[in-house]
């Protein structure tokens, strides 16, 4: 697609990085710490890599990259097994509760562009790569800050997760939107992105407050202006290159993009 749709029904937000936790930060935290409790040390950027996907998906595909897994096989003397990837994920929930919970907060504008939708008349639904138990303090975070939409599908409650698209139409199907086309997704991570495309739902992605620069918002506005405007160039294109039908900023910009 390469307009919005005419007529919006609904849009399908991610979480981190996108309505809540500038700079998707507290995965990054909480999948080092759990790295580092096993004794391996990631780079913010291999950790950053699968960004989006379920939570064992992402540890998954980890212990797959080839400096990661042969660290493990000199460490363990095997390569990389389901056994050391349940044993790693399994360590994951407390760690993304405590990091997701400090990093609750609505991202600016997130709460004012919730509120635009909902006054048209926009169903608003959303997806996460984190597990239930993982949202279950962000939800309520965000809802004494006044963002609750009105469905939150999280990883392991469709068969697949991103970037497959069941969790964009498990939303569809459970707030009765149709067709698809006219359904807004989004993300700040490619997987995000290739969902809602596979979806056949109208792609946005969200550069500066997400995963491709990977800064809090106070380290984002200290950027100097030539600095920060190569790196959105670079995260523009990262999100394009997925397939986003639209880049923004932020979902502060939304609003201006979607709604007449």
């Amino acid at each position: 697609m390469t307009r919005p749709p005419v007529k919006l029904k609904a849009v399908i937000f991610d979480w981190a990085g996108t309505m809540v936790d500038f700079g998707s930060l507290a995965p990054v935290i909480a999948m080092r710490q759990a790295f580092e409790a096993v004794g391996l040390d990631l780079a913010d950027a291999e950790i950053r890599g699968p960004m989006g996907q379920a939570k064992r998906d992402h540890v998954a595909a980890l212990m797959a990259l080839p400096r990661i897994a042969t660290l493990w096989q000199a460490k363990t003397g095997h390569r990389p097994q389901e056994a050391d990837v349940e044993r790693i994920y399994s360590s994951l929930d407390d760690l993304m509760r405590r990091a997701g919970t400090e990093r609750a907060m609505l991202i600016p504008g997130a709460r004012a562009t919730f509120d635009s939708l909902r006054a048209q008349g926009v169903r608003v639904g959303s997806s996460t790569g984190y597990t239930r138990a993982m949202m279950a303090p962000i939800l309520k975070a965000a809802a004494v800050q006044g963002y609750e939409p009105e469905l939150v599908v999280c990883a392991g409650e469709t068969v697949a997760g991103r970037p497959a698209p069941l969790m964009i139409w498990k939303n569809l199907v459970e707030l009765g939107v149709y067709p698809a086309s006219d359904v807004v997704v989004v993300d700040d991570a490619p997987a995000g992105i290739l969902a809602g495309k596979a979806a056949g739902c109208f792609t946005v992605g969200v550069a500066a407050s997400g995963n491709s620069l990977g800064l809090s918002f106070e380290d984002y506005q200290k950027l100097p202006p030539s600095d920060r405007d190569h790196r959105l160039r670079a995260a523009y294109a990262e999100l394009q290159s997925a397939g986003a039908d639209l880049v923004i900023d932020s979902v502060a910009d939304l609003p201006g993009r979607l709604l007449n």
